[in-house]
């Protein structure tokens, strides 16, 4: 799965679209979910908004999406198995064909030159593109790579009390052989909404020459956050390589951000008018508790859109994931705050 392969499918559970963003790179860059918020504040990541309502779920509990130790009997000599096979349960993710079971794939568009293959390979592997531009998808990766010996130790993040060694595997992320929109029917749309945030230019940039290295031609901006919909006088700002170029070297936002906007019925009718079938949303809690309205939204009219989220906060407390644009820029300047008042 990857930019073009992204669907409402890929983000219908949030328990389960976790790893989203780590499987599919831009194409489903996570969210940050109130209702699976954990201690701490850290929420965890999936490629779909967080659900209304703000409820707390507590299915999960602790870091590393494990589940609460006194739901688990580590007196059962069985007890890593059954860890494992919950884990993965969690995080398995869901698929385009799970929603609309008559997707048909088709090879992917993905321009693999702009990559750098290695033109080693064992015996009996030709040595094309083919074989070393995409990403299978039954890839994994190690989600923990220090065996701690002790709880004790420095960092420690233990599930038993032993800190016994469980491997964590979850979804490597990059280009699939195979994607389920064509690019000359995308009509991909960027929206960001909330409050100001380091590094939103940048983002914005990056999916916009993503997407042109898939082919898509037709890429807009939606003024203003979600008022963009519904405002007439806020028009579509056209979208291309050309155009963020070197908006990354600028701050604030490309777009314009805003806070509110009209109701998920009239988003979606716009959508449906302007012929939008993929939604690019930058922000927070709220904005993506928006997206996920309007993923439900196109869901009941059975439109075939892909609703891509990314978690905009300069807090860094997305579970799963190394690092929320916008962090650096925030520690270096509280730095320059506390290096003043020492002086001071």
């Amino acid at each position: 799965m990857d930019a073009l392969s992204c669907s409402p499918a890929a983000i219908t559970n949030p328990r389960r679209a976790t790893l989203a963003a780590r499987r599919r790179g831009l194409s489903c860059l996570g969210r940050r979910h109130a209702e699976n918020e954990g201690p701490g504040g850290r929420a965890f990541l999936g490629c779909r908004g967080i659900g209304q309502g703000g409820v707390v779920k507590n299915e999960i509990k602790n870091a590393g999406g494990q589940r609460d130790r006194t739901a688990i009997d580590f007196s059962d000599p069985g007890w890593k198995p059954k860890f494992q096979r919950d884990f993965e349960s969690r995080f398995d993710l869901p698929h385009l064909k799970d929603v609309f079971p008559d997707a048909v794939p088709i090879p992917s568009t993905f321009c693999l030159r702009m990559r750098s293959p290695t033109e080693e390979f064992a015996d009996g592997y030709p040595s094309d593109e083919k074989w070393h531009g995409y990403i299978n998808n039954s890839d994994r990766v190690l989600l923990k790579v220090i065996h701690y010996s002790s709880p004790t130790s420095a960092g420690a993040q233990c599930i038993d009390p032993d800190c016994s060694w469980v491997e964590q595997w979850v979804h490597r992320a990059g280009p699939r052989e195979e994607i389920y929109f064509r690019p000359e029917e995308v009509k991909a749309a960027i929206v960001t909404c909330g409050g100001l945030c380091p590094g939103l230019n940048d983002v914005i940039r990056q999916i916009v020459i993503t997407l042109e290295i898939y082919g898509v031609k037709k890429i807009v901006g939606i003024p203003f956050g979600y008022r963009g919909f519904g405002d007439e006088g806020l028009t579509e700002m056209p979208l291309s390589r050309k155009v963020v170029q070197n908006v990354h070297l600028s701050g604030g936002s490309l777009l314009g951000v805003s806070r509110g906007g009209p109701s998920i019925p009239e988003i979606v009718d716009t959508m449906e008018k302007r012929g939008i079938n993929m939604l690019f949303v930058l922000g927070g809690n709220g904005t993506h508790a928006g997206a996920n309205a309007i993923h439900n939204e196109c869901r009941k009219r059975r439109l075939r859109v892909a609703v891509v989220g990314v978690p905009k906060t300069i807090d860094n407390d997305i579970l799963l994931m190394d690092k929320t644009f916008g962090f650096d820029t925030a520690v270096e300047e509280a730095q320059r705050a506390i290096n003043s008042a020492y002086i001071e």
